[in-house]
């Protein structure tokens, strides 16, 4: 069962009142351990006011005739013991019930954990470690593969345009995630990392005024610990604030992607690929894009991508767009960092020299030109808006550094607010066409 959605919260509320049933039922006495069937306990010796020859005749009758009766409950001194145990037992059950109820709401609310592998940290998308091959950008991909399909096409193939894979897609595994957004479960061919990704089409996608109409992409990225639904679920909202407005004319429409992040259990990835452990980079900005343009009407030029993140998804979105100008035309940081140490679980803060050349800043002042991309970075003081105006401050044209002071926790009822704005923002980057 998903962690996600309702079945599971409906499930946790029926286990949490049941054990408060549980233990009322004991404490009143018809508990598993409460009164017996069949005790009887002594009457007193003198209430009859019989004399005591009459009394003692009628309890050696009793005695006679009771043998194999039910033993009167002094006579178990077992059963003290364990009724305690059973009443601890119950106050426990009671404890755990509640505390996974609030976890589950918790849950729900911020989609940290989408199943128990992701839960519990053994879960592991990594099937091979391969070394990718060189990366020539969007436009490079497109070459290659038209190259590809030419040399086919020599060879006696019919193959007159570059070879597509066609996905597989179904509904999406979280019940939280509405059902307008498609999954696949992808097998990445460069990365060798398997992980679902979430798809959604804006309204003008099935629209016949666009037919033959190609759309630009956002990929969306969650923080550590997060699930892939948590864009689409109630968490971010993002389809359901984003369709009014892009009907509306108001925002560009944007295809909307959503690929796992968590591939390495209880390890945060950095989005880097990292020799021998995993390719997480090469998953999100070459495998995730390819599989997007091979199944979707979707633009294959980098100034027609943009990326979204949020805490170490933020991270991932500022340094993916800086690496990759060839693949990226902006992203989006809301409450990111700039030191992958930010996350102490990372995978890149761990060496040191994955630490230096992971960082946005170090990408962006070692860029043998300054990358065309436009960067919208929030965070409050102590958390993002210091490493924001650092990379304002080493910003050399054409890179733009947008900064934007926010007040708010470290939650997602943070960002979830600054969808709308910066998807506004994103759409005087790659305005509709």
């Amino acid at each position: 069962m998903n962690l996600t959605g309702t079945p599971f919260f409906l499930l946790t509320i029926v286990l949490f009142v049941g054990s408060l049933a549980l233990a009322m039922a004991q404490w009143r006495g018809r508990g598993i351990f409460g009164r017996m069937p069949g005790t009887q306990h002594p009457a007193p010796a003198a209430e009859s006011g019989a004399p005591a020859t009459e009394q003692g005749a009628s309890a050696t009758q009793q005695g006679a005739s009771g043998a194999g009766r039910p033993i009167p409950a002094a006579a178990k001194p077992w059963r003290g013991p364990v009724r305690a145990l059973s009443y601890f037992g119950t106050i426990l059950l009671c404890q755990f019930t509640a505390v996974t109820l609030v976890f589950v709401v918790v849950n729900n609310e911020n989609q940290l954990y989408g199943n128990w592998g992701d839960l519990l940290g053994t879960s592991n998308h990594v099937r091979a470690v391969p070394v990718p091959p060189k990366d020539e950008g969007l436009a490079g991909d497109q070459a290659a593969a038209a190259a590809a399909a030419s040399a086919g096409a020599s060879a006696g193939s019919s193959a007159t345009s570059a070879p597509k894979v066609p996905q597989a897609f179904h509904a999406p595994d979280s019940d939280a995630v509405p059902r307008s957004v498609k999954q696949a479960d992808l097998k990445g061919r460069l990365s060798g990392v398997d992980g679902e990704v979430l798809v959604w089409t804006p309204p003008q996608y099935d629209d016949p005024a666009y037919k033959g109409k190609t759309f630009p992409v956002v990929e969306l990225l969650v923080g550590y610990p997060g699930a892939s639904s948590a864009w689409f679920g109630d968490t971010m909202d993002a389809t359901k604030q984003l369709e009014p407005l892009m009907k509306s004319g108001q925002v560009t429409p944007f295809i909307l992607v959503s690929p796992r992040v968590t591939l390495l259990g209880k390890t945060d990835t950095g989005c880097a690929d990292v020799p021998g452990k995993v390719n997480a980079e090469t998953w999100l900005s070459r495998d995730v894009p390819q599989m997007v343009m091979d199944n979707f009407r979707a633009d294959t030029t980098a100034d027609r991508w943009a990326l979204s993140g949020y805490s170490a998804g933020a991270h991932c979105a500022a340094r993916l767009a800086l690496a990759h100008p060839n693949r990226y035309r902006a992203a989006v940081s809301m409450s990111g960092y700039n030191d992958p140490a930010g996350e102490p679980v990372s995978l890149t803060a761990k060496d040191p020299k994955l630490r230096e050349t992971s960082n946005p800043l170090y990408i962006l002042t070692h860029a043998p030109t300054p990358p065309n991309v436009a960067l919208y970075v929030t965070g409050k003081r102590g958390d993002g808006l210091e490493d924001a105006t650092a990379l304002q401050q080493a910003a050399k044209s054409p890179t733009s550094i947008t900064p934007v002071e926010t007040t708010g926790p470290h939650l997602t009822s943070t960002w979830k607010p600054l969808v709308v704005p910066t998807f506004k923002w994103l759409t005087g980057i790659i305005p509709a066409r």
